[in-house]
């Protein structure tokens, strides 16, 4: 009997990236869901049960990006998958990387705070990972995503055992209004640095007031 094929539900695609989360052009796949509620979620939409915006299966999804094959080709992109978590989509993002073709790049952004399984499925299809770690001071974590970051630190740790993967990494260290300072931004790089990573993005976060 024929395998059932997987399906996930999207937030929304975005083509013809280019520099952005990723070499070259990229296409954004964002998927619907999170563990996270962060204080100033930039797609709340993914936290929104009636804000699916398609439902894909991997087939669908590789016959619609092969619209940009020439452009991924040429310039050595391909897709990045964010969200929302995209790790939680874990068997859906293999499978998808099990039929592309083997010239795309894969990109993955992730907050990391997900089950240790999702992140060893995927680990042997991704050329690179962009992580959203907001700040390694556990309270200050906790305060802004209600959730706690040690499984995000035991993750990257894991991550930072391969040979060669400091360079797949690129660190997002925001600075977030009310809730953490340049100081534990620093703070925050100066560990991570300790860790091993190298590649950082700091960014102040633009909050409209309320």
């Amino acid at each position: 009997m024929k395998k059932q094929e997987l399906s996930a539900p999207l937030i929304g695609i975005v083509r013809h990236r280019l520099a952005t989360d990723g070499k070259g052009v990229t296409t954004l796949v964002a998927f619907h869901s999170c563990p996270l509620r962060c204080r100033y979620c930039l797609n709340p939409q993914c936290l929104d049960p009636d804000m699916v915006w398609r439902t894909v299966t991997t087939s669908e999804l590789l016959n619609e990006l092969l619209l940009d094959n020439l452009y991924f080709l040429a310039t050595g992109g391909g897709v990045t998958f964010g969200g929302g978590e995209p790790l939680l989509r874990s068997e859906f993002i293999e499978e998808f990387c099990r039929i592309k073709p083997a010239e795309w790049k894969v990109n993955i952004e992730t907050s990391l705070n997900v089950d240790r399984t999702h992140l060893e499925r995927v680990l042997p299809h991704i050329d690179q990972f962009f992580i959203d770690i907001k700040d390694t001071n556990p309270s200050i974590y906790k305060q802004y995503t209600t959730r706690d970051n040690a499984q995000v630190i035991d993750n990257l740790q894991w991550l930072l055992q391969h040979e060669g993967m400091a360079e797949k990494i690129l660190v997002r260290l925001p600075h977030i209004p009310n809730h953490n300072t340049q100081a534990d931004v620093n703070r925050s790089r100066a560990i991570l640095n300790e860790m091993g990573i190298t590649h950082f993005d700091e960014f102040n976060y633009i909050v409209n007031p309320e």
